[in-house]
């Protein structure tokens, strides 16, 4: 053999070797761009319970859902693809999930390609996501709160079988963006978890301790929101919004955060929740005070109105240190709507202790109240309390204190003080 038979031959070999590694590019880029071929024409839906938090986070699922290929419908006998994205704070929220679910098999047993998901905080705890995958072996995919940024990856590992993966802890996911799905508001996630350990509260069990994100990437993501110019409201979201930044140890506040906010350049206004009475400071309060962008709007949750339940509550805030913030706020905000969450029946609570929840009602006159009957969560504290209170006794309690709100706002409303 020649040498120049021998340079022919390595020259073939080379040229065989270069095609060989560019074909393997192109046949993976296929494969990728075939994964949601195969997803073109099916359609996706989610059932969101719970809190504006879980609506948010349904708006990173649907992003990742078209992502995928998948079109939106509102019919789940038409879907492919079935999420549910639900809540663990009451108890009727997670039956009616489990009623939704259970419904599915038949149309399952009809359609056995299409998938059905059961995500986040009722999933979160691992008791109850063992028992869906054991009660409804239709499920295809079980998750819990710390790992929806990577459903596209259990969607298609579903192929393979069923998936459950249940994370303990997470970091606030800042790479899968959100199909917004509200025409004037867009929700801005600023922190995760809680650290309160409220004795009712499923919360910091089921979204672990507080995170806040980094100011400067909220501050990227509201510049993009407000050059999209689509979105008149803008409302920061947390457990506890006002405890922002005191994990990131770098001199971060709430108070410096929303005036930072305002400084953005945009035609915009700025609400947030929820607020924790024993975090909301007079910084914070004299900011929303001077600030034009941001609404004159406060939600804050008192629970209960006797300091005993309180403490039992693990609230750590009175009745009268409660009042005060009212006070203050009404002085520096006099044109300011403060609504609150009430929680009725909770253990031990007497008829009388019941009675100081009326009577702060009656004193705030707030614009407006939500009431609860005590709901026990498992994994609480207040789940193992002794003196839990029958159900009869929550009902009559809880529409005694919707009454009373109702003629409250009669009265402002024909302009009674």
């Amino acid at each position: 053999m020649t040498k120049t038979d021998i340079r022919h031959i390595l020259t073939i070999f080379l040229i065989f070797l270069v095609c060989f590694i560019f074909s393997q590019k192109y046949i993976s880029s296929l494969a990728k761009i075939d994964k949601n071929l195969y997803n073109i024409g099916m359609k996706y839906i989610i059932i969101t319970y719970g809190c504006q938090m879980n609506v948010h986070e349904s708006e990173k699922l649907a992003y990742i859902c078209e992502k995928l290929g998948y079109t939106p419908t509102d019919k789940r006998e038409e879907a492919d693809l079935i999420i549910f994205n639900t809540c663990a704070i009451r108890e009727g929220a997670e039956d009616r999930v489990f009623g939704n679910v259970g419904a599915l098999k038949k149309l399952k047993k009809m359609r056995p390609n299409i998938i059905i998901a059961v995500c986040g905080c009722m999933t979160q705890k691992e008791q109850t996501a063992n028992y869906i995958l054991r009660t409804f072996p239709f499920v295809d995919i079980v998750l819990g709160t710390f790992n929806l940024a990577n459903f596209a990856h259990y969607i298609e590992a579903v192929k393979t079988g069923r998936q459950l993966e249940i994370l303990k802890e997470g970091e606030i996911d800042e790479t899968v963006p959100y199909k917004r799905s509200d025409r004037d508001n867009a929700w801005v996630n600023i922190m995760q978890g809680c650290n309160n350990f409220c004795t009712y509260c499923i919360v910091p069990y089921v979204r672990g301790r507080e995170k806040s994100r980094k100011e400067e990437n909220i501050l990227k993501e509201i510049k993009e929101i407000v050059e999209q110019k689509k979105f008149k409201k803008i409302t920061l979201l947390g457990q506890n919004v006002n405890s922002y930044g005191q994990d990131l140890k770098d001199g971060s506040t709430f108070s410096k955060l929303l005036s930072d906010i305002c400084k953005i350049d945009g035609d915009f206004s700025l609400t947030f929740m929820t607020s924790h009475p024993k975090d909301l400071t007079s910084d914070v309060i004299d900011v929303i005070a001077k600030e034009k962008k941001i609404l004159k709007e406060i939600h804050l949750p008192a629970q209960s109105g006797n300091n005993r339940i309180l403490a039992l509550m693990n609230r750590r805030y009175t009745r009268e240190k409660y009042l005060s913030i009212i006070k203050e706020i009404r002085e520096k905000i006099p044109n300011c709507k403060i609504t609150s969450d009430f929680i009725v029946g909770f253990p031990t609570e007497t008829e009388e202790e019941f009675k100081d929840t009326l009577s702060l009602v009656k004193e705030v006159k707030f614009d407006g109240i939500f009431a609860f009957m005590y709901s026990p969560r498992e994994g609480t504290v207040a789940e193992k309390m002794e003196g839990q209170i029958d159900q009869k006794t929550k009902k009559r309690r809880v529409n005694a204190l919707l009454r009373l709100e109702k003629e409250i706002q009669e009265e402002k409303r024909n302009g009674r003080k």
